[in-house]
C-alpha cells in the first residue's frame, strides 16, 4: 500500500515546478518534509482532508504551504486536496448543504426561474451559510478521521510485520 501512495504522490520536482509553488521551492528542500513516516504521512492526509473540502481555489499551494509550517508530507498534503476534483464536487457540495442546512435548520431555497439576476444571487446568498457550515464540519471530520485513521492502519501494519519477523 505504502509503494501504491508514493507512486501516486507528486515528486519534489513536480512541485517545484508548480507556478504557485516556486516561492515555496526552498522551504520544499527540506527532507523531512518527503519522509514516509507515520506521523508525516498522517498529518499530511489530514491538512490535504481538511484543505480540500474547505477551500474551493489554491488547494494543492495552501496545503504544501500548510504542510511545511507543520512538518508534514508534503506530497501527501497535495494528493489528498484531489479529493475534490471535477467529479466530485457536486456530490460532496451537495451533502455539505444538506448538512449544513440540518444543523442550522434552514430550508432548501426553491429556484423557480433563473431569469432574474437578483433572485437568484438572494437564492445563492440562502444556500452560504448552511453549505460553509456543512464544508466546515466535513473538514473537521474528515481531517480527524484521516489521521486516525493513517495513524491506526500504520500502527497495524508495523505490528503485523513485526510479528511475522519473529515467527
Amino acid at each position: 500500500m505504502l509503494q501504491r501512495l508514493r507512486s501516486l504522490a507528486p515528486s519534489r520536482e513536480q512541485l517545484e515546478a508548480n507556478p504557485w509553488l516556486r516561492r515555496l521551492a526552498p522551504q520544499l528542500s527540506d527532507p523531512k518534509l518527503w519522509h514516509w513516516s507515520r506521523r508525516g504521512v498522517a498529518a499530511g492526509m489530514s491538512i490535504g482532508l481538511f484543505i480540500g473540502l474547505l477551500i474551493p481555489v489554491a488547494q494543492i499551494f495552501l496545503a504544501a504551504a500548510v504542510a511545511i509550517v507543520l512538518r508534514a508530507n508534503v506530497p501527501i498534503a497535495a494528493g489528498a486536496t484531489l479529493i475534490t476534483n471535477p467529479l466530485t464536487v457536486a456530490p460532496i457540495y451537495y451533502a455539505a448543504y444538506r448538512l449544513g442546512a440540518w444543523v442550522t435548520g434552514s430550508t432548501s431555497p426553491v429556484m423557480t426561474s433563473f431569469n432574474d439576476p437578483a433572485a437568484l444571487w438572494d437564492k445563492l446568498g440562502a444556500i452560504g451559510l448552511p453549505l460553509f457550515t456543512g464544508l466546515g464540519i466535513a473538514a473537521i471530520v474528515s481531517a480527524a478521521a484521516g489521521y486516525v485513521l493513517i495513524s491506526q492502519a500504520w500502527a497495524w501494519h508495523v505490528a503485523g510485520k513485526r510479528r511475522r519477523s519473529r515467527s
